[in-house]
């Protein structure tokens, strides 16, 4: 695509949260946790402007997790005091889910008033929210029903952040990955095919406006091995610009994920693990990239983290300054491959 190199130098969006922030979170006091979040936020722009991002987030620091924008805002869903065996707070669905205003409120505002590298946002795919907070016999007649209702609600947002200036969206389903494999993973709720359609309802749209595009994050880890069929059917299911796809480990399965990407999609690869502290070899890396670049077009292509620092705002998976290290290899490995032309 055209102009991908605008975004060359991604990450996934969830930044380790500030000890400052933790604190006023845990205080209860509401003016004040604002008045955190607000330079938070400022600061983690500043931040990411010093790394020479080729986007910008808010570090979803005024969110609990990654599914925040959706199960904060939209009624619905109840938390059951529970946690799933992914570690999260579990949701159920007792009714069909209504918006009572934007997900991220004020988001492309905050970001675009603060700097003019290009706002990122990120939201919870409607078919990662169906497959985990549908229960049979409570609310909705359906896991397909409701990820439905919430692909409308979420392809709203987007046109909202859109009108807002925000240029690069980015839905996360971690569960996607587990369905493109050889011997695929427990789907949850809902069906591989029922979830390609409902993520397909969300990204819809007949023409994208002049450089925005809309990602799609399929999950952290590539499975151990790739059926080339299913990968395929996933792409073509869901018409997202550009493909959020780990690459930090080295594995064939990697390297098969963005084989069978279509040639008009971008990809943003994640070259480097942000689960540890070690700091990858950039002639690993590089040598990884280059293997991509011998049936992938890298003008095509953007470098990332593997996945988000914090997604869950009370478990980061590194420290600020470990976040800080990883961030500058992206950028650094992100030179090697196209200069300075960004």
């Amino acid at each position: 695509m055209a102009d991908t190199f605008n975004y060359r130098i991604d990450h996934q969006g969830s930044l380790v949260r500030p000890a400052e922030l933790v604190a006023a979170r845990a205080a209860g006091d509401a003016d004040a946790l604002r008045a955190a979040e607000d330079r938070a936020v400022e600061e983690a722009v500043v931040f990411q402007r010093k790394l020479r991002s080729t986007v910008v987030t808010d570090g979803d620091f005024p969110r609990e997790d990654f599914r925040s924008p959706v199960l904060d805002t939209v009624s619905g869903f109840r938390r059951t005091g529970e946690t799933g065996a992914d570690g999260l707070a579990r949701w159920v669905a007792e009714s069909l889910p209504k918006a009572n205003g934007p997900l991220l409120p004020g988001y492309g505002p905050r970001l675009t008033g603060l700097t003019l590298v290009a706002p990122k946002a990120k939201l919870p795919s409607p078919a990662y929210l169906a497959a985990t907070t549908f229960q049979e016999g409570l609310g909705p007649a359906s896991a397909r029903e409701l990820g439905e209702a919430l692909a409308e609600i979420i392809h709203a947002e987007i046109a909202l952040l859109v009108s807002q200036g925000v240029r690069l969206i980015q839905l996360d389903n971690p569960l996607l990955l587990g369905q493109v494999a050889a011997d695929p993973a427990g789907s949850g709720a809902l069906s591989f095919e029922d979830a390609l359609a409902v993520d397909a309802l969300a990204v819809r749209t007949a023409e994208r406006p002049e450089g925005v595009r809309v990602g799609v994050a399929p999950g952290w880890a590539a499975p151990a091995a790739v059926d080339r069929a299913r990968a395929e059917r996933l792409y073509a299911g869901i018409p997202a610009d550009r493909w959020v796809l780990p690459l930090d480990q080295g594995t064939d399965a990697e390297l098969d994920l963005v084989r069978a990407l279509p040639e008009d999609r971008d990809v943003c690869l994640g070259v480097v693990d942000a689960t540890r502290a070690e700091l990858e070899d950039i002639d690993t890396v590089m040598s990884r990239i280059d293997r991509v670049g011998e049936f992938k077009d890298l003008e095509d292509a953007a470098v990332a983290p593997s996945r988000g620092f914090a997604d869950v705002a009370s478990r980061p998976l590194l420290d600020a300054d470990g976040q800080h290290r990883k961030l500058v290899l992206v950028e650094t490995i992100a030179r090697y491959c196209w200069g300075n032309e960004f």
